[in-house]
């Protein structure tokens, strides 16, 4: 576009097929330019260094220097934001949460293994999240380290009249902003919690594992028919929303494949309409960085309910989309930097007496 200037974007894949196919679809966007190419991560961290490109794309597994490794050299020493490109295994997909840690901005995942011939399918998320990459401040990046600890027995029970239930809203950037919320609360957490994270098929289960992993509280994705406790934290599966309802005097999690909110499915206005009818009063909503408006109209229908809602504030979101336009609704009580949230949850949920 001569309106604007073009986002440079370089591209590093194994691949000559990848590299090329890549480069096709991000030069098709009118506001893009791919300067180069790297063949692996020691060229990628060459020509980052020469071209000074907006964003990387960076494959997760290369010869000499693997793409984790490549992404913590170049988040240290010539921060880039950084958009990876992985084919899901459980490995690679574990890597991918990795990178996460380390400061990638989001990850696309390769439809069908390491060389996809269908990368069209795929095309205008990639493209779409290269454009988000491309507007975020590296500083917000940091990497992310959490203390080691021994996890407790678990101190599940259930949910009892007048209890409160969190629900947490999350899309770019997320991850990085659930590793700083979640690990935080106690393992004595009076509150069952339920997360709403936009990710690709597979991740949010190997997001949930690591979550539980680094926290105090057990993490889980949630299933049809999982009862809700207080200390458990629920993630909403990739491609199913997730509500609560009643059902023989216990809250239980039901999950369907309705219709996408937003072009989204999780949707976190789908969770919160039903807590808020459940629960009403006692709820507490969270909505963290994020692009678009998810979470807005549950948030408002909580409110109108009684419940509580914060929001994450603009300095410290990686897209200050989903908690802008909440705050705008007018239903926001609190605005706070992502390393208060967890705070602010544990000081406004009360434990029973």
């Amino acid at each position: 576009m001569e309106s604007q200037k073009l986002i440079k974007v370089l591209v590093a894949d194994d691949s000559a097929f990848m590299r090329k196919t890549i480069s096709a679809i991000l030069n098709k966007a009118e506001d893009m330019e791919v300067v180069a190419t790297a063949r692996d991560g020691l060229d990628a961290i060459q020509k980052v260094t020469d071209y000074k490109p907006d964003v990387l794309t960076l494959d997760i597994e290369m010869p000499r220097l693997a793409g984790l490794e490549t992404l913590g050299y170049i988040m240290s020493e010539c921060p880039t934001p950084v958009v990876i490109l992985s084919a899901y295994t459980e490995s690679g997909g574990k890597t991918t949460m990795k990178a996460l840690e380390y400061g990638a901005v989001d990850f696309v995942s390769k439809p069908s293994g390491p060389i996809s011939l269908d990368m069209a399918e795929v095309a205008d998320s990639l493209v779409a999240k290269v454009r988000i990459a491309a507007h975020v401040e590296v500083s917000r990046l940091k990497f992310l380290e959490f203390e080691k600890f021994k996890k407790s027995i678990p101190a599940f029970h259930a949910l009892v009249a007048g209890q409160q239930v969190v629900v947490i809203a999350s899309s770019t950037g997320g991850p990085r902003a659930l590793y700083e919320v979640i690990p935080g609360l106690p393992a004595d957490f009076p509150a069952a919690v339920l997360v709403v994270q936009h990710m690709s098929p597979g991740f949010t289960h190997l997001l949930a594992k690591r979550l539980d992993q680094v926290s105090e509280l057990h993490v889980k994705e949630a299933e049809e028919g999982d009862v809700i406790l207080a200390g458990q934290v629920y993630l909403a599966p990739s491609k199913h929303h997730m509500i609560v309802v009643n059902e023989n005097g216990r809250e239980i999690i039901k999950l369907h494949q309705g219709p996408t909110r937003y072009g989204v499915r999780p949707s976190a206005d789908v969770t919160m309409e039903s807590v808020a009818e459940l629960f009403g009063h006692n709820t507490l909503a969270v909505v963290l960085t994020g692009m678009g408006r998810d979470g807005t109209h549950g948030a408002v229908m909580m409110k109108e309910k009684g419940g509580t809602i914060i929001v994450q504030n603009e300095e410290t979101s990686v897209v200050y989309g989903m908690p802008k336009a909440v705050q705008e609704a007018g239903v926001a009580d609190g605005i706070y930097p992502i390393n208060e949230i967890r705070n602010q949850i544990i000081h406004r949920i009360k434990p029973l007496k």
